[in-house]
């Protein structure tokens, strides 16, 4: 299940973009003021007519139709207040620039319209092709795997995006339900092409390792594979490169083993209060392997009863603030939602991270949920 869940003012981007952004949304404006002031001054000498004629067409660049118009006015208001202050309106100057204002400002106007349009179509493709990516790449769990309930969710905190650097899945296998959530070190198409690696190698690993070690050292050998390939990542990724992910297994009997890669412990909810599975050792993340000391991995053991709900999900999640800069508390929110059905369970998970962080997610999110039925294979729920 993915939640249609994502707007935001401006298109992504770090906060530097969007500083650069607001002032280049105020160049037009200022410039209209400026000329205001240099008329009203023993400046007014100086010839500004071309600056006024040029303010329609520099807001075309940063703003859409409204704020073009917005400048034009401005500009035609700025025009009509100096020419009066100045008693020029028999100079036929005066009037050449008031055509030629009227001609950009027509012209900035169509042509914003005409950005404007073209943008929502390249938008609108995109989210189809991200749309058709997801449903290959990050594809919903099934309802019901072996002996578990399963839902999954996948929420991209960037405008327009379906599908960035989070990656889930669950498979039934003959050791019994596996399942991986990890979270793609970068955004972009590098941080989809390591995920696509990493799925990869999960999805065929699965059914033929019998250890979870095995499975994960699959998953973290194929991560540099990919990296290595000439042209595959810039320089940069390459080096820095890494995947944190949690790797768990729900064997036959009532335990859930896990293999911890540097991620956000799952969380374990039962009769009504909610269990962090530390890692008994930390281990660094996938692409980082050679700085573990000892065995290439650690395997911990849980105990997952009838009846218990467990919880995978990325840093996006835990990490998500409010306007006051406090963390979601996810295991009060856990604490605190009805008991239902997996995918209802996650839908209200979901907005109860909405309504903290005022529909401004920073990061993707990624969460698979399983609920672990009774020896008869029904609910207790």
């Amino acid at each position: 299940m993915r939640a249609p869940i994502r707007s935001s003012s401006r298109p992504g981007g770090g906060g530097h973009h969007q500083v650069l952004f607001v002032v280049a949304e105020c160049v037009p404006f200022a410039i209209a003021l400026l000329v205001l002031a240099v008329e009203f001054t023993p400046a007014h000498v100086l010839y500004t007519g071309p600056f006024l004629v040029a303010t329609p067409a520099l807001a075309a660049v940063t703003m859409g139709p409204r704020g073009t118009v917005a400048a034009a006015a401005l500009a035609v208001a700025v025009s009509i207040t100096t020419a009066t202050y100045n008693q020029a309106w028999g100079d036929q100057q005066v009037y050449s620039n008031f055509i030629a204002l009227f001609l950009v400002s027509v012209a900035s106007v169509t042509t914003s319209r005409m950005a404007r349009a073209r943008s929502a179509g390249e938008l609108n493709q995109v989210r189809r092709i991200a749309s058709a990516a997801q449903k290959v790449l990050l594809r919903p769990v099934p309802d019901r795997l072996g002996p578990l309930r399963a839902a999954s969710l996948y929420v991209a905190a960037e405008q327009g995006a379906q599908i960035g650097g989070d990656l889930y899945e669950a498979v039934e296998t003959r050791y019994g339900v596996r399942m991986i959530v990890g979270d793609v070190r970068g955004k972009g198409l590098p941080a989809v092409r390591a995920a696509a690696a990493v799925l990869g190698a999960f999805r065929e690993a699965v059914n033929y390792e019998d250890d979870l070690v095995d499975v994960v050292r699959h998953c973290e050998a194929a991560m540099r594979r990919d990296a290595a390939v000439p042209g595959a990542v810039d320089e940069e990724a390459l080096v820095e490169g890494f995947v944190t992910a949690v790797v768990a297994q729900v064997p036959d009997g009532h335990v859930v083993e896990v293999v911890n890669r540097g991620h956000p412990p799952p969380m374990l909810l039962r009769d009504g209060t909610v269990h962090t599975l530390m890692p008994g050792t930390p281990l660094p993340p996938l692409g980082l392997g050679e700085f573990i000391a000892g065995p290439p991995g650690t395997l911990d053991s849980y105990a997952f009863l009838p009846g218990d709900r467990l919880l995978l999900h990325t840093d996006g999640v835990i990490e998500a603030r409010d306007r006051g800069n406090v963390f979601f508390d996810l295991p009060k929110a856990m604490e605190a939602l009805p008991d239902e059905g997996p995918r209802e369970f996650l839908e209200r998970l979901c907005q109860a991270l909405v309504r903290h962080t005022a529909d401004q997610l920073a990061d993707d999110v990624a969460m698979i949920l399983v609920d672990r039925l009774d020896e008869s294979g029904g609910s207790t729920r």
